[in-house]
This record gives structure tokens, sequence and C-alpha cells, in this order.
């Protein structure tokens, strides 16, 4: 094992009810330095800034040029599943020249994930937010329309943009309900579990989807990749998710096809901007159901992230591989 002591910058956000979790990794990095700073103080100047300049690990989630200027950072620590300050080639480039390692905390977030796409898959099948909307509304009982209009999943087809973590857990909730299960990613192994295309083949795709589930990172690749034509280009009927990030979706095509009533709904966890101001239009579009972002959300998440470090921490003392690894 490595003795070297290092200094761990860190701004991980705890609240004031998360002292354990906080404790947890205050206990967990041993005699290392540890410098803590709140989730705004993210390197780019003050006492952060000069922190990150001293430390050789970041934990948390600092400004990504601020990493790139700081010359002696060896690895960096995300502690959401997103990287897009990170997903640039001007970053990636200076980063994997320093040879600095980036990670992510994905294996935190991709059950979560997975279970929440799962749960709106099944409860818009069911027509469940169509029924709670008449529960607090008209109160009226609407079996008859209703019931001819609920699907069963067997045999349908579920269209996965991008093919990570969250993607590979959702078809495992998936598979047991026989459904036809596509995903699209950039580079095709031969090894996964489904189908899989690449993303120059995806228009081909998109017009025989059920359920298009959405789970691209946001960058310059897929800025409004769902846009108004491939949302044109969904059959009648289809359900849209996006539990990725708001900007890879055209949310104004999204709602005029809402409105024409030829996308049945669709399920957003993730909006651009957010929060979503409560006059966007996206509130009331009919079919659409929103969550704010909790898609990730859950009671251990915070002592997950701490854990998930710290597990990586003792590979990188022990010079063994991290998980979860982007650069």
């Amino acid at each position: 094992m490595n003795d070297d002591k290092l200094t761990i910058w860190c701004n991980n956000d705890f609240t004031s009810d998360q002292t354990v979790q906080r404790d947890l990794l205050v206990k967990g990095v041993g005699d290392h330095q540890l410098l803590m700073f709140e989730p705004d103080q993210d390197g780019r100047n003050g006492q952060s800034r000069l922190a990150l300049e001293a430390a050789e690990i970041a934990f948390g989630y600092p400004d990504a040029q601020a990493v790139v200027d700081c010359k002696k950072i060896r690895w960096v620590h995300l502690n959401a599943a997103g990287y897009t300050s990170f997903d640039r080639d001007e970053i990636k480039k200076a980063l994997t020249t320093r040879r600095v390692m980036l990670t992510n905390s994905s294996a935190v977030y991709d059950e979560p994930c997975a279970q929440h796409l799962l749960a709106m898959i099944m409860s818009l099948a069911r027509g469940l937010p169509i029924a709670l909307d008449e529960q607090r509304g008209a109160r009226s009982w609407q079996m008859s329309v209703m019931r001819p209009s609920l699907r069963l999943l067997n045999g349908q087809t579920v269209l996965l943009l991008g093919f990570g973590s969250i993607a590979r857990r959702l078809v495992e909730l998936l598979q047991p309900l026989e459904m036809d299960l596509i995903a699209v990613r950039r580079k095709v192994s031969g090894a996964e579990p489904v189908r899989v295309v690449t993303v120059a083949s995806v228009d081909e795709f998109l017009p025989v989807a059920d359920h298009v589930v959405n789970i691209l990172p946001a960058n310059e690749e897929t800025y409004k990749f769902l846009n108004a034509h491939r949302l044109g280009s969904l059959k009648h009927g289809a359900f849209v998710y996006n539990i990725g990030r708001g900007a890879t979706l055209d949310q104004d095509a999204l709602i005029n096809e809402l409105h024409s009533g030829r996308i049945a709904a669709a399920y957003l966890d993730v909006t651009d901007p957010e929060p979503l101001p409560p006059e966007h239009p996206l509130w009331t579009t009919p079919g659409c159901y929103i969550t704010p972002h909790t898609g990730g959300g859950h009671d251990r998440e915070k002592e997950r992230q701490v854990k998930h470090f710290l597990d990586n921490l003792h590979r990188f003392e022990d010079g063994e591989p991290l998980v979860n690894r982007v650069l």
C-alpha cells in the first residue's frame, strides 16, 4: 500500500443533517489532509482555489478549467453521474496529456435512475397519471375511456439513447417484461446484452419505437439530439422519456408534438433550464409529466457518494483500476 500522505480537496455538499455522512468521509480518508468547502466554492478563486492548487485529489464538483490550471491534481472524483463541464475536447485533451484521471459517481445513480424510469414506463402504460389527474380534478369515473387505452408492455419496443450504467441496469429490469430492447451508442462492442446500433443509424429505429428513453449526456454532439425532425418521425402513440440532460431534447418541438396528440406522453426528469420556471409551458402541456431532477435521489444517496469515493481512494492508494473511470 502507498503510505504517501495526500491532500484531498472537497466541495461535496453536506446538509446540516448529514453529519454522519460527513464524519464517514473525514474518518475514511485517514491520515490524508482533507480540505473542505461549500458546493459553490468550486476552485475558481479564493481559499478554494489556493487549496485546489495544493491538492492531488478533488472530490465533489470542481470547476473544470480550474482543475486544468492546477498542476498538482492527479485524480478528480465527481459526486454526480454527469460530467458535462469536463466533456469538452480542450478539457479532456489537457487532462489526458497530464494523465489526470476523472471518475464519476455512476455507481451511485444507476440503480435509482433505472428504477425511476421503470416506474414511469409502467405507470404511463397503465394510465396511472391520468387516473391521478381525475382524482385530483373532476373525480369522474373514466373506466370505459381508460381501459381500452391501457397497454401491456410485452412485445413493445424500447429504444435506449445511450448505453451507460443506467441503461444497462434498466435493461435488466425490463427484460422480464419481454420487451424488444434496442440501444444506441457511439461504439458497438458486440458484447452488449441487447441489440445495439450506432448513432448513425438511429433515424432508422425511431419510427418503430413505442418508448424512446433518452439517457444521453450533454455535450456538443448531443445538443437537441431529439430534435423536431426526430420527434416528428416517431410512431403515433409513442412515449418519450428524458433522464439524461435537458439540453439533449428540443422542448419546443416536444410541446408541439404533445399538443397534436401524436406522441402519447412524455416524462421528463431533466429540463432546460433547471429549475423549470413556473410559467414554462411544459408544466401545462397535455401528456407531459415532470419530476424535478429526482431520478437519482434516494435515502442513502450521500452515504453511497462518500463510500464510492472512499472505495476509489483505496484503489488509488494501491494503484488499482478506479471504478467509473471517464478519463
